[in-house]
């Protein structure tokens, strides 16, 4: 088997093992923060602040809901890290944004943050601040989740079929999970573009 092969085959073991009752649970999760008039906060670092930017103009335009990311601001983002450092960052950002118990957190992350051994440190303190607030706390993470996956409301971990494939199907897998969510029926609010043009004309 080739390198493409066993790639596309991963990826479909991926899909038949992905528990859909936790992505039932996100939506649902979502919905009810739609309906409750919160905000969402999308978190992640690397790959996952690309998702996150991408997540937020999505979860904004079709599934109207409030939504922010700390990585769509880059001086700010800059400013903290280089002042204050990269642990606390999006913590602060999260006060500054004051943070309820009415909003919602959603994670993009491979390993879900480790604060023992300082990997992905920002977005654990920043779910950990969201828990003392009781703000919700959803998440796509890889793996076992690390202390996201422990501590979210809602937390779809993408499965590990290959240990040298973790994080390009984990990321992978994160845009198509998202891209469900916003085109759930309960949370999906107006129409994307080419399916409300019809098919184009012969």
């Amino acid at each position: 088997m080739g390198f493409v092969e066993q790639y596309l085959e991963e990826a479909g073991r991926i899909l038949e093992q992905l528990k859909a009752g936790d992505v039932e649970r996100l939506a649902r999760l979502l919905a009810d923060l739609r309906q409750r008039g919160g905000r969402l906060f999308v978190l992640g670092s690397g790959g996952g602040a690309g998702h996150a930017s991408h997540a937020v103009c999505d979860f904004r335009k079709i599934a109207a809901i409030e939504a922010y990311a700390p990585t769509d601001n880059i001086s700010e983002l800059t400013a903290r890290i280089n002042d204050e450092g990269w642990e606390t960052s999006y913590r602060e950002w999260l006060k500054v944004s004051r943070l309820s118990s009415a909003d919602m957190l959603l994670v993009f992350s491979v390993g879900g943050g480790d604060l023992d051994r300082n990997i992905s440190a920002n977005l654990a303190r920043a779910v950990e601040y969201a828990r003392q607030i009781g703000c919700s706390i959803g998440a796509v993470l890889g793996r076992d989740g690390g202390y996201t996956g422990r501590v979210a409301d809602a937390c779809v971990i993408v499965p590990t079929v290959n240990d040298a494939h973790v994080t390009p199907h984990t990321e992978g897998f994160q845009a198509v999970i998202w891209h469900l969510l916003v085109s759930h029926p309960a949370l999906k609010a107006a129409p994307t573009k080419w399916e409300s043009a019809g098919p184009q004309a012969v």
